[in-house]
């Protein structure tokens, strides 16, 4: 599932007139650049929600054929004046899923070289050993709003900017969590549809403390030192352009 639903205003004037997910980096839409990796992975189906100019992401994928494989579109924009967030987009979408595999979650934003098909092969043999609900992508990098983890487990999360700190499980071993930060992509349980309580808008983030607390495991998979950009503004964009090299004609 790719969530492209973001209007991307820090990107404007760039985004004025397209969904932040068609912006192009080195000749490719970031929304193009997520589906090919992730079907060069082995998926084999495509969810993509859509909010800020949706008829224009459901015609650049209907003039893509999705990409070579199944798609559908999640709009939104259809049920709901604003995005539904991360959370909330996954709780939309649930009925769309076809298998109880476990899936990919990738935000439409982010532009890497890392390999989803071993980060889900990673996933699904952690689930078997030890029950995991998802896995969330994470690096060594400075942030504002970093996870709060022990080896390879959150156990919480902080905002810097806000000044808070929120542990939903307690470390085991009486070392300081350690801070590191979410890239933005994950591998998700199908169980994790049926655990999602809330409502409406919500970060799947916010889900993933409450669940921690009830005791399930959000693991982490470290990806440090990989080619990766948060596409957030101008600046962002910029440096990821000067990363990834043009698209052959």
């Amino acid at each position: 599932m790719i969530l492209a639903a973001g209007e991307g205003r820090r990107l404007r004037p760039l985004t004025d007139r397209v969904p932040k997910a068609l912006i192009e980096v080195a000749g490719v839409p970031l929304l193009e650049r997520v589906a090919k990796s992730a079907i060069q992975a082995g998926a084999r189906r495509l969810l993509i929600n859509a909010h800020y100019r949706a008829d224009q992401l459901e015609q650049f994928v209907e003039s893509k054929r999705g990409f070579g494989v199944p798609y559908f579109i999640l709009r939104e924009d259809e049920v709901s004046p604003v995005p539904l967030d991360t959370g909330g987009a996954l709780l939309y979408a649930a009925g769309a899923f076809e298998t109880e595999a476990p899936f990919l979650l990738h935000n439409a934003d982010i532009a890497t070289d890392l390999d989803l098909g071993a980060l889900y092969r990673s996933h699904v043999e952690g689930e078997a050993l030890d029950g995991r609900l998802a896995t969330m992508v994470v690096m060594d990098r400075v942030t504002t709003r970093p996870l709060l983890v022990e080896g390879a487990q959150v156990c919480g999360r902080a905002n810097r900017t806000e000044g808070w700190r929120h542990v939903a499980r307690a470390a085991t071993q009486g070392k300081p969590l350690r801070e590191v930060g979410f890239a933005g992509i994950h591998v998700v349980s199908h169980r994790m549809l049926g655990r999602l309580t809330e409502e409406g808008a919500f970060s799947l983030i916010d889900a993933y403390m409450r669940l921690i607390g009830e005791g399930e495991m959000i693991a982490t998979y470290d990806a440090s030192g990989v080619l990766w950009h948060d596409i957030g503004t101008r600046q962002k964009l910029e440096a990821a352009r000067e990363s990834f090299e043009p698209s052959c004609p």
